[in-house]
């Protein structure tokens, strides 16, 4: 390369100024590229000129900053998704319907107490599947389930028994646990005994009664309200349909013949899980995982009810 394009003296200062440079850049040039073969600063994968170098065995870089992060995900919740307590401060009593034990005492579950417009059996045994599961095993297991999930929710949840008697409570005691704990709603769980080939679930609300010990004027509206709820839910949750051999096919069932309705003074429904004699229903009611799906679906029903 010719240099005579530098102008003479007095400029030679600059000349060989230039013939200086000249001389540098390459060799800065090979300096740079000896330091990038080399890996450049290895001990930040940031700040390097060259940037992170990569070999077969390094794993990928992480997403830049600027990456949406996942959602956090939420804890138990009402409707809304909404994380944190939507129950706080709400009281549920949930009533397993009959007991294990009804059996070992039968005259004790058969002596007759006051429904307010009549007198009926201190309870009942419940009925079973064909092959024996019965409907107070059904029963306590899916409430124990049910507590769980609404107590996560912020509930305090209040048990007519827990397996934990002899036999009962009478069918008037039931209805005043849930009074004297003043419910915000309560819920009795069930299963039925239909013909076989029935199928389905329902809700069984109170009809309004007066007489005796029994005044269901209050609780009527606010109880169809939580049953409506429930049937809703429930379906959703479990994908049954409501039966259709009773209350038109519609899911609810209005009756004035339940002590555990009749003497109620605080929103209170029953709930009939499924016919526990035909053998569709029997294999969902027998199974864990449908129980499960049982017991959100009723909890579901009562936080939206208790959220309206």
């Amino acid at each position: 390369m010719s240099y005579g394009s530098f102008p003479p003296e007095p400029g030679r200062r600059g000349g060989t100024l230039a013939i200086v440079l000249v001389a540098l850049i390459p060799a800065c040039f090979v300096g740079w590229l000896l330091w990038s073969s080399l890996g450049g600063s290895q001990g930040d994968g940031a700040g390097g000129m060259g940037g992170p170098t990569t070999s077969s065995t390094s794993s990928p870089p992480p997403p830049s900053s600027g990456a949406a992060s996942p959602p956090a995900p939420s804890g138990e919740s009402g409707r809304s998704g909404a994380p944190g307590k939507p129950l706080k401060g709400k009281v549920v009593v949930i009533d397993p319907g009959h007991n294990p034990r009804n059996r070992d005492h039968p005259s004790r579950i058969a002596r007759l107490v006051d429904i307010g417009t009549e007198k009926k059996e201190c309870d009942t045994t419940g009925t079973a599947t064909n092959s024996g599961y019965p409907e107070a095993s059904f029963t306590l297991d899916v409430a124990r389930r049910a507590r769980t999930l609404l107590e996560a929710r912020g509930a305090t949840v209040r048990f007519t028994q827990d397996g934990d008697r002899p036999y009962g409570p009478c069918v008037d005691e039931r209805a005043e646990i849930g009074n004297k704990a003043h419910a915000d709603a309560a819920v009795s769980v069930h299963a039925d005994g239909a013909a076989a080939g029935e199928r389905g679930f329902h809700v069984i609300l109170p009809k309004s009664v007066r007489g005796g010990g029994a005044d269901t004027s209050a609780i009527t509206a606010p109880s169809r309200r939580l049953g409506e709820r429930l049937r809703g839910d429930f379906a959703k949750a479990t994908g049954s349909g409501p039966a259709r051999y009773i209350g038109d096919g519609s899911g609810l069932d209005v009756r004035g013949d339940l002590g555990g309705l009749n003497l109620s003074t605080v929103p209170k429904v029953f709930i009939e899980c499924g016919n526990m004699r035909d053998s569709q229903d029997a294999a969902e009611l027998t199974d864990s995982a449908w129980r499960e799906r049982a017991a959100r679906g009723i909890a579901q029903g009562i936080t939206d009810f208790l959220n309206e």
